[in-house]
This record gives C-alpha cells, sequence and structure tokens, in this order.
C-alpha cells in the first residue's frame, strides 16, 4: 500500500533555521499535525543534532511514539539516517567506523521496536562516494549491514550522488532484495539526471520517494517550479509498478502555515503519481 508522509520537521517552524533535523522541542507535536494535513506518515529523523533527546533513544520513548502514532493513526514506517551526513560511514578511522557501524546497527534494533519497514542511508554531501575506493569500501559495509537488517526484515534504502550508471553498478555488486533506492527527485534534478536514464539503470530496485523540486545545481524550490521532471517520473514509476511511499521533503513555505502548506503539496503528489 502508498502511503504520503512527511520528513519529520516539515510539520513547524524550523529548528535553529535548520531546513532539515529532529526538531528537539516539538516532535511530539507533529502527530495531531500530520493528522490535520491529510498525511499517513512521518519519516523519522535520527540525527547528530538531535540524538541526546530523540524518543527512539529510551524505552519511555518508543512507548511515546508507539502511543501518539495509534492515537493519531499516522505511522512511522521509515527512519532517515541523517546521524551519517555529521558521521559519515566514509573517510573514516578504523575505531570511528566500528562505532558508527554500532550506532546504524543499535539503530535497526530501535526501528524495529517502533514496526519500521526500512531505513535511509544517505550517501551525499560530505557523505558522498568519491573514489573507487570509496566504492568498493561502501559495497563491503553494505554486505554487513544487510546481515543485520536481514534479521529484522528492514529494508536498507540508499540515497546517493551516483550517476544513473554508476549506482547500478553499485547495486549489481549488493543484490539482496533488501537493498533499495531512496529516489530524491530534487537531488536528482540538482544534479541534472534524467528519470529514464535512472530507472532504466536501477528502476526496479527503487523502494521510496522523496518528493522535492530543485533547480539545476542550485537549492531546493516550490513543487514545480524547478527542474524536476515530474511527468516523466511519473511515468517511470507507473512502467515498474512502483507501489512504495512518498515522503514531501519540499522547500519550506511561510512560517506558521506548515499544514496547510502540507496540504497543497500532498495534493500535488496525488495529482502527479495517484490519480489514473
Amino acid at each position: 500500500m502508498t502511503h504520503i508522509g512527511i520528513m519529520q520537521g516539515r510539520l513547524i517552524p524550523p529548528a535553529d533555521n535548520r531546513i532539515q533535523c529532529f526538531p528537539r522541542e516539538r516532535w511530539a507535536d507533529e502527530f495531531a499535525l500530520a493528522s490535520q494535513a491529510g498525511l499517513d506518515c512521518i519519516e523519522w529523523i535520527y540525527d547528530l543534532y538531535g540524538a541526546d533527546v530523540n524518543p527512539l533513544a529510551t524505552d519511555a520513548g518508543l512507548e511515546k511514539l508507539k502511543t501518539l502514532s495509534q492515537q493519531h493513526k499516522v505511522k512511522i514506517l521509515s527512519i532517515c539516517a541523517d546521524y551519517f551526513m555529521d558521521k559519515p560511514l566514509l573517510r573514516a578511522s578504523q575505531s570511528e567506523l566500528d562505532d558508527r557501524l554500532n550506532t546504524l546497527y543499535w539503530l535497526l534494533d530501535q526501528g524495529r521496536l517502533i514496526g519500521i519497514n526500512r531505513m535511509v542511508i544517505p550517501f551525499v554531501d560530505a557523505s558522498r562516494i568519491d573514489t573507487q575506493a570509496e566504492f568498493d569500501e561502501v559495497v563491503t559495509l553494505l554486505k554487513r549491514v544487510l546481515q543485520k537488517a536481514g534479521k529484522y526484515g528492514i529494508e536498507i534504502h540508499l540515497e546517493t550522488s551516483l550517476s544513473p550508471g554508476r549506482f547500478a553498478e553499485l547495486l549489481s555488486n549488493l543484490p539482496d532484495p533488501l537493498l533499495k533506492v531512496n529516489y530524491d527527485s530534487g537531488n536528482s534534478s540538482s544534479l541534472g539526471y534524467a528519470p529514464r536514464e535512472e530507472f532504466a539503470a536501477y528502476g526496479q530496485r527503487v523502494g521510496s520517494v522523496h518528493i522535492k523540486d530543485r533547480l539545476l545545481g542550485a537549492s531546493t524550490v516550490r513543487l514545480g517550479t524547478g527542474d524536476a521532471d515530474f511527468p516523466a517520473l511519473a511515468e517511470c514509476l507507473r512502467k515498474v509498478d512502483y507501489k512504495g511511499d512518498f515522503i514531501l521533503q519540499v522547500a519550506r513555505g511561510a512560517s506558521g502555515d506548515e499544514v496547510d502548506w502540507a496540504k497543497q503539496n500532498r495534493e500535488f503528489v496525488l495529482k502527479q503519481f495517484c490519480s489514473d
């Protein structure tokens, strides 16, 4: 079943003027707000900024998450592991890598307790894959991660800045069906990648979609005003019979108007991707 959800933090004004982060003070408010916006789920963020207060870290926090989710009928199906933007799984010493992998394994354990079906791991910006050695290193470490994820049946979705061909090559080295692509429409448009080329390379492995719009080589803008080719993306998703989720990660609107903004963007997704 396809769900339309939102990246955590987008239903309240930004914390500390950050575009995306765990909302330390008001995370609990977003369940009611998501329900008001007609959204099915929240993609939970685990990042360094909010790690010390994230409810994923305690038994009491996990119980509160379950209660709020049930009360407002808003699911947590996924975790966006932005922690690994600040603490990349690449270009780290062996001791740093061991610590970071242990954090990832712990996060899978905690996610299992609230019933997630996937974890999104970013390999973009500070955690991007630059060299062949790093490419090979990612293959090796993901094989380890997939052994852990496989015990719980949790999918690992990769968000990368690799070209379509290189991403397909990475995936060919990791045929595990639990490893999938998180397709980010904004990142692709910013990098100049075309949906038809991307889906020709790895479309059958797309497991989740982040919806945003960006200008070529530039920042996020209102849906439909950037360089993302949404009609082509919709065509590609239909061809692979995509049944996964759409997560709104759109440019922010006016502060204080987050719920209405989310409603508008939800309608955009319904019109573009869910209409017959």
